[in-house]
């Protein structure tokens, strides 16, 4: 399972019920992983209110998010975390099963 943090998940709320169009309850987090990156694999993020047969789903704090079975591999057991401070804000990934992470952090190898 993908764990979201308190404040991913205040954070994540708030970006949907600002930039949904579709009303807040049809939107929800895609959580991915995409070939790229500087360390062989990047993570991805995206509202979407699409779900497939085969996508993994859990609910936290009001937050539903999907994830596709080849990503939940990769991100099983992983937590999102929103930080915000003085160097900038964002979503930051703490993966147990990375090997290895960049130095930004927006991508891992397995």
């Amino acid at each position: 399972m993908i764990k979201l943090s308190s404040t991913a998940s205040e954070e994540i709320k708030r970006l949907i019920q600002s930039q949904s169009q579709g009303g807040a309850e049809a939107t929800f987090l895609r959580v991915a992983v995409a070939a790229g990156g500087c360390s062989g694999w990047s993570y991805r993020l995206a509202f979407d209110s699409k779900q497939e047969n085969e996508d993994l789903v859990t609910e936290q704090d009001g937050v539903k998010v999907v994830c596709d079975p080849q990503s939940h591999r990769m991100l099983n057991g992983a937590e999102i975390h929103f930080e915000g401070g003085l160097q900038g804000r964002g979503f930051v990934f703490h993966n147990p099963n990375a090997a290895n992470t960049c130095g930004c952090g927006d991508s891992f190898c397995s």
